[in-house]
């Protein structure tokens, strides 16, 4: 569930923990706020028809993971923090979790991925590498991977020097590496209205002010993004950027729009990060803003969106006269990528799997997003081979109506409020990956119930 005000229709048993994780959604979508009081114990258990003790104990969980707290005499209210980072132990435990989950942003779940798992880990059984089992010096991870983590870059389009790379854990990691090494607390990160999810906690983590700045339908504006850098009389260090398909309005930005905005950030003075976690998945996309700017650009990208969800390998390309800060910095939050994940990576792409994965990954995702345009219509963005649509919503329905009415029929989506920095416009994020082709189908057919039919009256 993910709506406020809570109805008895959303308390199931254990009551405390539907209580609890009603609440926590409500907070992690944006529409409970920092500051923001909550009901009366006896006030909320009178609406849901529970007994006081057992909304006591929900807001004891609450309090517990850090997401409320109760002060004596005045009642509980929201805490401030990484909201979008808590993972309590009992959010989408598999009782709760709707039939149809399109929240979150997943490659397909293809047979052929499970087989590559078992083929690479039995031929890496037969002859583990000294590394993958005993290396603890990062400097042996970083040898044994760089080629491959330089050729993944050349499928991505971008030519990276040798020792110019990072392995990461995944793109979070390699993001957070980024954003430490060009800026610190209190200094100002550009991003597009709407962005990256992750982006917004690792902001508020490391004490930095993102702003949001305007766009048209190619992308953010690089006059906009000069005038931005002017006026914050030096305190914005970089601007943040998901060109390839990856961020919430499911996008690919020109080749024209992207050399403009790498022509913008030098003249600013900006540091450009890259966010690409599609990597090589979009065919025939252009080139990365790092190529039009290397000088100043970190360019991250890796294999859990494009491959599979539990291959944590990201790779990190970062500016000559930085490399030795960018190290220093993934060193102390992180020390090295493991060994064994690196290891199926590299040798899912030396043996060529990876490529033919890709292959397979991009036929279905096209069936798939032909599906959402059928069902979803002319409100949805997106393309051939992207993960997820960006439905906006019709003028009148509100997010917070539109998920609960989703969640009703079996489907759960993701709020636009959760990637909005000035965006307001109501939206939900739509992935298309994680279900079967048919269970999907079903589930964008109940979406398109809820949504007017061409010429009908909205709200």
């Amino acid at each position: 569930m993910s709506h406020w005000p809570l109805t008895s229709e959303d308390v199931t048993r254990p009551a405390y923990r539907s209580v609890a994780q009603g609440i926590f959604a409500a907070i992690s979508s944006g529409q409970l706020r920092p500051g923001d009081r909550l009901p009366a114990h006896r006030e909320l258990a009178w609406q849901l028809g529970i007994s006081v003790q057992t909304v006591s104990r929900a807001y004891e969980e609450l309090i517990r993971a850090d997401m409320i707290s109760g002060e004596v005499g005045r009642g509980s209210f929201v805490k401030s923090g990484m909201r979008e980072t808590v993972n309590l132990p009992w959010h989408r435990t598999k009782e709760s979790r709707p039939r149809f989950d399109l929240s979150l942003m997943s490659p397909v779940h293809l047979p052929q991925v499970a087989e590559a798992w078992r083929c690479s880990m039995r031929r890496i059984a037969e002859n583990p590498p000294h590394e993958t089992m005993f290396a603890l010096r990062p400097g042996e991870t970083l040898a044994r991977y760089d080629a491959a983590a330089s050729g993944w870059l050349a499928r991505c389009g971008l030519l990276a020097r040798p020792g110019r790379t990072l392995v990461t854990n995944g793109v979070t990691p390699a993001m957070f590496v980024a954003l430490m090494t060009v800026a610190r607390h209190g200094d100002v990160v550009a991003c597009e209205a709407a962005t990256s999810h992750a982006l917004k906690p690792a902001a508020r983590q490391l004490g930095l002010r993102l702003q949001g700045i305007a766009q048209d339908a190619r992308g953010m504006l690089p006059e906009a993004l000069s005038e931005a850098a002017a006026a914050s009389a030096g305190q914005m260090k970089a601007v943040y950027l998901l060109p390839s398909g990856a961020g919430p309005y499911a996008k690919l930005m020109d080749r024209e729009r992207r050399a403009d905005l790498a022509r913008a950030a030098r003249s600013a003075g900006l540091f450009i990060l890259e966010c690409d976690p599609l990597g090589p998945l979009v065919p025939r996309r252009p080139p990365p803003l790092a190529s039009f700017a290397p000088e100043r650009s970190f360019y991250f990208t890796g294999l859990t969106k494009c491959l599979s969800p539990g291959l944590r390998f990201g790779i990190l390309a970062m500016p000559d006269h930085l490399s030795e800060r960018t190290v220093n910095r993934h060193l102390s939050v992180s020390w090295m990528a493991t060994p064994i994940i690196a290891e199926i990576a590299t040798d899912w792409m030396e043996s060529g799997v990876a490529d033919a994965l890709l292959q397979l990954h991009r036929k279905e995702l096209v069936a798939r997003n032909r599906l959402a345009q059928r069902h979803l219509g002319p409100g949805n963005g997106g393309f051939a081979y992207a993960l997820h649509r960006w439905l906006l919503l019709p003028e009148g329905l509100s997010e917070r109506a539109f998920q609960r009415q989703a969640l009703r029929n079996g489907v759960a989506v993701a709020a636009g409020a959760n990637f909005a920095v000035t965006d307001r416009r109501p939206a939900v994020r739509v992935c298309l990956g994680e279900l079967g082709r048919g269970d999907l189908e079903q589930a964008l057919g109940a979406l398109a119930a809820l949504l007017p039919a061409p010429g009908q009256p909205q709200g």
